[in-house]
């Protein structure tokens, strides 16, 4: 006769869970299992996860601890479950979700369906041509520094299911493991990799700053994104005001801020405008600041908008850099093109709703990396970088959707004599 099981855990449940953290693909744990060799033995690792979850007896293993650089030459701490927990941590969050995600502000855009950072820089750009005035706020090391009590008692409010609530529980508590094996306590944050950390910052946020706003300043508008704030405001005073009372608030939430990153910024849009020191701040990968612009007349007016931010390019030039033209020399422009397509269409499909020209001026640098491939392809070239640009224009001019920022508008230079041809042509 068969045991009857403590929780009730559909096996179903587990095998989407699966398909999602297959979809999200990701690397492996302490473990050194990957989804592929985790799918080996598919049945039985997902029958040992149903079967542990169901029995209460489902223990997570210790997270895999990775430090990845920041931009401004600090790190940050990743931490990575193996694959079979983050399937158990999906099935947690497939079942908790429908319970949370209703109550989020709709200005909470960060981790939820039918809502994306583009949406937030979108909002952020109307609203910064409506009120001159903006506080940028930096919270200190959040993930890190997450309160478990805090947090376990916003669960509590919406989520009534036991065993996500005892398996949330350990979950947060489970230590990290270093390189060489020795392991980190953890009383306090959330992992940032992991599957349930989204969902749990996110609901963090809502009671410490979302509804507190919405209880003290709801006239004053916002968008979040995680961590990531903008608040919008009409005055200076105004804004030092709402920036002193999120002080102490996140102080009560056990929450500080980055003092040196967080700063009210003007949001200036003419040349008339009064003078103050800054003028600009970032915003999701976008450099919010006043630009030149023309209007649908021909006029010439400034305002104040959204482009690629530098540290967004320097990332995207660092990923072309990393890129082997020295294996490229054994492929044609059709493989070359098919391997790195969906980077450069990813970029365009992000960087690319705003300000374009930045953007393009950014990803000239693919061009030079395949201007490299031709001169190491052809031994004519090979001292000649102009002649190369030029070859592959002609070639571009011939095949103006074979890359993806070809496609974009972004090509080289054809020879002379090609383009004579289509100036005649034209």
């Amino acid at each position: 006769m068969k045991q009857a099981k403590l929780f009730d855990i559909s096996k179903q449940l587990v095998v989407e869970a699966y398909q999602r953290v297959k979809a999200n693909k990701g690397t492996s744990g302490i473990d050194d299992v990957s989804i592929a060799k985790f799918e080996e033995n598919l049945k039985d690792n997902l029958y040992k996860i149903w079967n542990r979850m169901s029995s209460g007896s489902y223990f997570p293993p210790p997270v895999k601890l990775v430090e990845i650089p920041k931009s401004d030459g600090g790190k940050r701490p990743l931490g990575i479950p193996t694959v079979g927990d983050r399937v158990a941590q999906m099935v947690a969050v497939l079942t908790i979700s429908p319970s949370i995600e209703p109550h989020f502000h709709e200005d909470s855009f960060a981790y939820r369906m039918n809502k994306s950072a583009l949406d937030a820089v979108a909002k952020a750009k109307d609203r910064s041509c409506y009120f001159h005035w903006v506080v940028d706020l930096d919270i200190s090391k959040f993930f890190d520094t997450i309160d478990h009590d805090f947090l376990m008692k916003a669960l509590k409010k919406h989520v009534t299911c036991k065993w996500a609530l005892m398996y949330i529980q350990r979950w947060l508590t489970v230590p990290y493991q270093l390189v060489d094996g020795s392991q980190v306590t953890r009383d306090k944050g959330v992992p940032q990799g992991s599957v349930i950390g989204p969902i749990l910052a996110n609901l963090f946020l809502h009671y410490a700053f979302d509804e507190w706003m919405k209880r003290n300043y709801s006239h004053i508008v916002f968008e979040r994104y995680a961590d990531d704030v903008i608040c919008h405001c009409v005055s200076l005073k105004q804004a030092q005001h709402l920036l002193e009372r999120i002080k102490q608030r996140l102080v009560q939430c056990k929450l500080k801020l980055n003092e040196t990153k967080t700063k009210i910024v003007y949001c200036k849009k003419n040349h008339r405008d009064i003078e103050y020191e800054c003028i600009q701040f970032d915003f999701l990968g976008y450099t919010f600041r006043p630009r030149r612009a023309i209007d649908k007349h021909g006029e010439r007016f400034m305002n104040f908008s959204p482009a690629i931010s530098n540290s967004a390019k320097k990332k995207i030039w660092a990923e072309v850099r990393s890129w082997r033209h020295q294996y490229w020399v054994q492929l044609t422009l059709e493989e070359i093109a098919k391997e790195i397509n969906p980077i450069i269409q990813g970029w365009i499909n992000y960087y690319g709703k705003h300000n374009v020209k930045e953007l393009k001026e950014t990803l000239r640098q693919v061009n030079m990396k395949l201007v490299r491939w031709v001169r190491n392809k052809f031994k004519g070239y090979r001292m000649y970088n102009l002649k190369a640009i030029y070859r592959l224009g002609d070639i571009a001019e011939a095949n103006p959707d074979l890359f993806a920022h070809w496609k974009f508008g972004v090509r080289p230079t054809a020879s002379p004599k090609t383009r004579y041809k289509r100036s005649s042509a034209e």
